[in-house]
């Protein structure tokens, strides 16, 4: 008798990376309203009367930092994990695109108007803005685990790190395009608003993506043989977080994931007007050197997830760029060669370790927690990540604001060594925990340093 076998949708090379190529767009359009207000910093903290808003350091820090209030207060990216495992990615993926679309219109309209009295002790205009970039945040976190599970989804048994690592690339294009187009745009249309509003469109797009996506989605889980996201058989339980607690190589990755990205989010909020105070770059021209960050690692990470997925060392990977992250911050904190070009060797290095350590994190998590569990999985993790990026940026816009700030004769100027020792402080212990995490990969057997494709 003739055995007869059907071929999964993902088996194709053109369908798996078609579908990587949609989600990716959406996740890009999400991260250009992610930092497109980073380059406005020292425009936002300018009076009325010089064409700004007359916003403060620690009010600033605050904005900064709404984008994980609703994650971490409200919890909304644990239950988004618990959604993403129980309604499947169609479902999860939807909903949190258009959150993030409804908070970037609720951000652009709070710009767009002076607004009297307080909330909550904030400016009305500076609470609004919060407000949006929450439920933004929101949305853009509960994507991004959606689509990290997608990958691992369509690419278990094949490429996952590459994968994984041209998803990141595509996002820090939309990283990279906002550091650096984000203030010539708002002045050329006179409107500190119009940046955001430019991003709205692209969200407006990436959702209509995200729909073309469930088609084929649809189409996988039918080759499958299984419901939206999850076989029949592995149907996701809650009693499963028990499995993912208990895990210790699960807690370590989180811990590391919360330090690194510490280190790097949150510094590039604040990374343009230190180019411009430290550095002595035109305002004009100082978005450029932060971008170089996402723009390096556009082309590192693919390349080392290639390297992960053919020859393994996944946990060494961490090691190296969290060992780089520490460095970076170190030699910016120091009171050396202040002049641009040397800003723009630090920024590679920081590209560098910034490729390094997302390129092997993330596709090890599939390595130490199962499919039916990953989304509840990457939820914590990002839930853990988003406790960071919203105490991070509100942190070292107090110590900017207490410490950091000098008032001359000439004018207002600022002092960053003691904030690039905090971001260094982060590097330190993101190098402990990826130690750590080699030595436990060695107990366990996770296979953290082992490839992924399989032969």
């Amino acid at each position: 008798m003739t055995e007869i076998i059907t071929k999964k949708l993902n088996d194709s090379a053109a369908a798996r990376w078609t579908a990587l190529l949609i989600v990716s767009f959406t996740m890009m359009c999400g991260y250009f309203i992610t930092d497109v207000m980073a380059p406005l910093e020292d425009l936002l903290t300018k009076l009325p009367a010089e064409g700004g808003l007359g916003w403060t350091s620690d009010e600033y820090g605050f904005f900064s930092g709404a984008y994980g209030y609703i994650n971490v207060f409200l919890l909304m990216l644990f239950f988004g994990g618990i959604i993403l495992d129980k309604c499947g990615v169609r479902f999860t993926g939807t909903m949190s695109s258009a959150l993030m679309l409804i908070g970037t219109l609720i951000k652009w309209y709070s710009l767009n108007d002076t607004f009297d009295g307080e909330i909550f002790g904030w400016p009305t205009q500076v609470a609004l803005a919060a407000l949006g970039f929450a439920i933004f945040g929101m949305g853009a976190e509960i994507t991004g685990i959606t689509i990290t599970k997608i990958i691992a989804k369509w690419f278990t048994g094949h490429e996952l790190a590459l994968a994984m690592g041209l998803q990141v690339a595509m996002a820090r294009i939309g990283t990279a395009v906002a550091l650096a187009c984000s203030l010539p745009f708002a002045k050329a249309w006179g409107n500190i608003s119009a940046p955001v509003l430019l991003g709205a469109a692209f969200l407006c797009i990436g959702l209509l993506a995200y729909l073309v996506y469930c088609v084929m989605d649809s189409r996988l889980d039918k080759s499958n043989g299984a419901t939206d996201g999850v076989p029949n058989e592995e149907e996701f339980h809650i009693s499963d977080l028990r499995n993912i607690f208990a895990n210790k190589g699960f807690w370590i990755i989180a811990i590391l994931c919360v330090l690194f990205y510490s280190g790097v989010f949150p510094f590039l909020k604040f990374a343009t007007k230190l180019m411009i105070y430290k550095y002595n770059v035109d305002p004009q021209l100082a978005g450029l050197i932060p971008a170089m960050l996402p723009f390096g690692t556009i082309l590192l990470t693919p390349v080392f997830g290639t390297i992960y997925d053919r020859k393994g060392k996944g946990a060494t990977l961490m090691i190296i760029g969290s060992a780089m992250l520490m460095l970076v911050h170190i030699l910016f904190a120091l009171p050396i060669l202040n002049v641009w070009w040397f800003a723009i060797v630090i920024m590679i290095i920081l590209g560098i370790a910034f490729s390094l350590v997302p390129s092997a994190m993330w596709p090890a998590v599939p390595k130490i927690i199962p499919l039916k569990q990953l989304g509840s999985a990457y939820a914590i993790i990002f839930y853990i990540q988003n406790i960071g990026l919203s105490m991070v940026p509100i942190l070292i816009g107090e110590v900017i604001q207490s410490y950091s700030t000098i008032e001359t004769s000439e004018g207002v100027t600022y002092d960053y060594t003691i904030p690039m020792l905090i971001f260094a402080l982060f590097g330190v212990l993101a190098l402990v925990m990826s130690l750590y995490l080699k030595s436990e990969d060695k107990k366990k057997g996770y296979g953290l340093e082992l490839p992924n494709v399989k032969k």
